[in-house]
């Protein structure tokens, strides 16, 4: 019979292994990295575009409480079919948090498509409801203030009274009428 030792751990070899898992950890933290930064150049890109092609938009973003934006979401589906996208919540001009923006969808439907959209949320409670949920989903009941067709629609009474308005525009891709339905919003720390 052999008698195996097992290796002895010394003080050396404990406090480089620590090292080690010390980087490894720092590597993957997001700290230091510039997704920050990437996605509010995209975010300024993408209101300079929505302002520019659709004018009612900058009255509805000075009135309201707040606004998510979401610079590109991409789908794709055969039969079932998904979408990712990332962006950020603005509040009086300022980013305050980063969200992803994930989707998910089943039925007749072939082909893909990317698109930028902008929530406004036109009350407190309505952007106090987002920011506390632990993952908001779009339902139904959104405005839309620029139809699927990349109309831009009147910004009424009415319309402004609601607590939630989707802009949905910059589409490009095979699939038709973009819809932000089963959207499903959750923060990030990019």
């Amino acid at each position: 019979m052999s008698s195996i030792h097992p290796p002895r751990l010394t003080r050396r070899g404990f406090a480089l292994g620590m090292a080690g898992l010390t980087v490894t950890a720092a590597c993957g933290n997001g700290v230091g990295n510039s997704n920050a930064s990437q996605i509010d150049a995209r975010v300024n890109a993408t209101l300079t575009e929505m302002y520019a092609q659709f004018p009612n938009t900058v009255e509805i973003s000075q009135k309201s409480a707040g606004m998510l934006v979401m610079p590109l979401l991409t789908e794709a589906g055969f039969v079932f079919g998904g979408g990712y996208g990332r962006g950020a919540l603005r509040i009086d001009g300022v980013t305050v948090d980063y969200y992803s923006a994930v989707k998910g969808s089943a039925g007749l439907q072939v082909g893909a498509q990317q698109y930028a959209h902008v929530l406004f949320f036109m009350t407190q409670a309505a952007l106090s409801e987002f920011r506390r949920s632990s993952g908001w989903a779009a339902g139904a009941d959104l405005e839309y203030v620029v139809s699927d067709q990349g109309d831009s629609l009147a910004a009424d009474t009415n319309t402004l009274r609601s607590p939630v308005l989707a802009a949905v525009f910059g589409r490009a891709g095979l699939r038709v009428g973009a819809t932000l339905e089963g959207t499903k919003y959750t923060r990030i720390i990019p």
